[in-house]
């Protein structure tokens, strides 16, 4: 049963604050607050699905960190391997496009809990007992050194008590500041993982696995040539012959509003291609990312096919660009009635 499943994810979440609807940042002195990361985006999916999902990260003893871990509970979320303390929870700004402008985020998230709590300070033993998976993302090496060796130690205490770790590279240019490269550290971090993920550029900027000159072209234009992106793949896997899987997420960016969804998964052996989705009138495509890492999870820990993994995994964060905020609030049940093809969007009553 899902619920018997315990599924760790490890990262930093923070306060995220939007202005309404399509506007810029202070066009009306309105802004929305919401939590989210990738991490915790994983996480909040999962518990969705049914798993026991355990979220671990780091909330200062305060009242933004009583609503914060309040939230999170409220989605069903384990917060009983949080760790408090630390000065402050990290923010960012999320200002979103539309049509031809594109959105923006600024990070706030210097000397935040997360940042500075050091490995020490996270009881392992009682984080992964039981467990089956832990999930990190590129995001936690790349906001501080502290964070990057909680992430290694992490991954590392995984995998020495037999879990499955996925790993979605994220690279953030922005937040590489404190004297070390995203390959130099990624590197070193993707040797213990077992299933990577990553969008069309992560491979490159994140791990400095390069395709060439023409290949890469056409990755950083998110143009659909899936030669290239197994291509892509088996260089990847190549690189790290730890990964059993490596999955890329397609997106084809014709503006804000418009965009063409799909990915491709190699197993080692074979190239699954899935579905490709036109999302229309996006309402919000942050955290679809962490959406269709949050389904491949789920697919594969349910022993689905892996064709049928990738395609929950797609339609899951396909669904995402419908849902306001960090968090994609859907069912299995939408999942694989969008997966089984009912993309009509018709009235349900």
């Amino acid at each position: 049963m899902p619920e018997s499943i315990k599924v760790v994810t490890l990262g930093e979440i923070m306060l995220r604050l939007k202005p309404p609807c399509f506007e810029r940042f202070f066009q009306s002195p309105l802004l929305e607050a919401t939590f989210g990361g990738g991490e915790a985006n994983v996480a909040v999916s999962l518990a969705n699905f049914g798993f026991q999902s355990v979220y671990v990260t780091v909330l200062p003893k305060n009242a933004i960190g009583e609503a914060c871990l309040s939230n999170l509970r409220s989605f069903g979320v384990d917060t009983t391997c949080i760790v408090r303390g630390g000065e402050r929870l990290g923010i960012y700004f999320l200002e979103n496009g539309a049509n031809q402008r594109p959105s923006l985020v600024v990070y706030d998230r210097a000397n935040s809990s997360f940042s500075t709590t050091p490995a020490q300070a996270y009881d392992w033993d009682a984080i992964f007992t039981g467990a089956k998976w832990l999930h990190v993302t590129g995001i936690t090496p790349a906001i501080s050194q502290n964070a990057a060796d909680v992430a290694l130690e992490g991954v590392h205490q995984a995998k020495l008590r037999g879990l499955t770790v996925s790993c979605d590279y994220n690279y953030r240019k922005n937040l590489w500041k404190y004297g070390k490269s995203a390959c130099e550290v990624m590197t070193e971090l993707v040797r213990q993982v077992d299933i990577g993920i990553a969008n069309e550029e992560d491979c490159q900027l994140a791990l400095g696995i390069r395709v060439d000159q023409e290949d890469e072209k056409d990755v950083r234009s998110g143009t659909l040539n899936l030669d290239k992106y197994l291509h892509l793949c088996e260089k990847t896997m190549r690189a790290f012959p730890n990964l059993k899987m490596q999955a890329i997420t397609l997106r084809e960016s014709r503006s804000a509003d418009n965009n063409g969804w799909s990915g491709c998964l190699h197993d080692g052996k074979e190239f699954f291609v899935g579905r490709h989705y036109d999302v229309n009138d996006i309402i919000d495509r942050v955290g679809s990312g962490d959406a269709f890492a949050a389904g491949l999870i789920f697919g594969l820990l349910a022993e689905m096919p892996t064709q049928q993994a990738l395609e929950f995994a797609i339609a899951a964060s396909c669904l995402k660009h419908s849902v306001s905020g960090d968090f994609n609030r859907v069912s299995v049940e939408e999942v694989n009635r969008l997966a089984g093809g009912d993309a009509s969007g018709r009235v349900r009553r």
